[in-house]
């Protein structure tokens, strides 16, 4: 029998905005998203922030690296790469999910790095927390 989860991985790491159409085979109707920017509940309002993605950036894709899996929850480890070829911008970060008895995600909780991520790419902003972290250290 197939662990849900690498299913769900597989799809996580080759999502298309074609793919976002099988979205009811990874989430349950009433999951929960949160990362930085965002805290999201049901299945449609998670398939529209991808759409989003897909609209606002140029070749997104996830590479799944680790994960720690026991029971219904789990935890993993990704790199996220955006933007054109010779000029890939990515982050690293990390996803906890809670599959429901079903082994769907029920809950999606994203941790990143929002300054490295995003805020160090905004010009002054970015010099500043740079300059920042340069001191902190």
């Amino acid at each position: 029998m197939n662990d849900p989860l690498d299913t769900h991985l597989a799809w996580f790491e080759a999502l298309t905005p074609a793919s976002l159409t099988a979205i009811d085979r990874v989430y349950a109707q009433g999951a929960r998203f949160r990362d930085p920017f965002n805290a999201l509940e049901g299945r449609d309002a998670i398939a529209r922030l991808y759409a989003r993605m897909f609209e606002r950036l140029d070749a997104p894709r996830f590479v799944v690296r680790e994960r720690l899996h026991d029971g219904r929850r789990a935890f993993v480890t990704w790199d996220f790469e955006y933007g054109p070829a010779g000029r890939r911008h990515g982050l690293h970060g990390g996803t906890l999910f809670v599959l429901n008895e079903a082994g769907l995600i029920a809950e999606h909780r994203d941790y990143w790095d929002a300054a490295e991520g995003v805020y160090e790419r905004v010009p002054i902003v970015g010099g500043l927390l740079r300059c920042l972290k340069r001191r902190m250290a």
